[in-house]
């Protein structure tokens, strides 16, 4: 297939355009790639990256400044170096945690028991987000931090009526939804 080379600029709107451009500089930029990166599969997915970093920036290129491959040369080389700084990023999160014990069948029964033990406590504060932010915290300060209305209207600013109808409408609104409180809990909240 003959083609008209206009430089990288046409490639991001012509898919014709950008695989001659693409067949004309894939291997340069394999080897560019294999000179420096050890690892074939590392390198087959940066020479994908730099050709998919091509095509944003394509309309960058200026011939006057120049030669395509130069220019193709500089998105490799970008492309090159934001793979090293993840991968000093995830060398350095896996030092952070190589010194931490990882659970055994043990620990992950009993964390998945400590899970299922929550669940109720996360639905609940999952259907707490969905209320009105007045209405969330007067629930907060009575039921999880123990205040009594006076307390919580004073910590509020609010007056003890509106506190107690806020709770009123939060409790309410909590009912509804099937299996977030056990009623013995419910009971609590009067």
């Amino acid at each position: 297939m003959r083609f008209r080379r206009t430089g990288p600029v046409g490639i991001s709107t012509d898919p014709e355009a950008f695989e001659a451009f693409y067949r004309c500089h894939v291997e340069a930029v394999t080897r560019f790639m294999a000179r420096r990166v050890d690892d074939p599969h590392t390198v087959a997915d940066l020479v994908a990256e730099v050709f998919v970093a091509v095509l944003d920036s394509a309309h960058t290129y200026r011939s006057g400044l120049g030669s395509e491959i130069g220019w193709l040369y500089g998105v490799a080389r970008n492309t090159l170096s934001a793979e090293r700084r993840r991968a000093v990023s995830e060398l350095r999160l896996a030092t952070r945690i190589s010194g931490r014990r990882l659970l055994d069948a043990d620990d992950l029964s009993r964390m998945e028991e400590r899970l299922d033990a929550e669940s109720p406590a996360r639905r609940a504060f999952e259907a707490m987000a969905g209320l009105p932010d007045s209405e969330r915290a007067v629930l907060e300060l009575v039921v999880v931090d123990q205040l009594s209305v006076p307390e919580a209207a004073a910590a509020l600013g609010i007056r003890q009526g509106t506190t107690r109808v806020r709770l009123h409408r939060a409790r309410k609104a909590l009912r509804r939804i099937p299996g977030v409180i056990s009623p013995t809990v419910m009971e609590g909240l009067r």
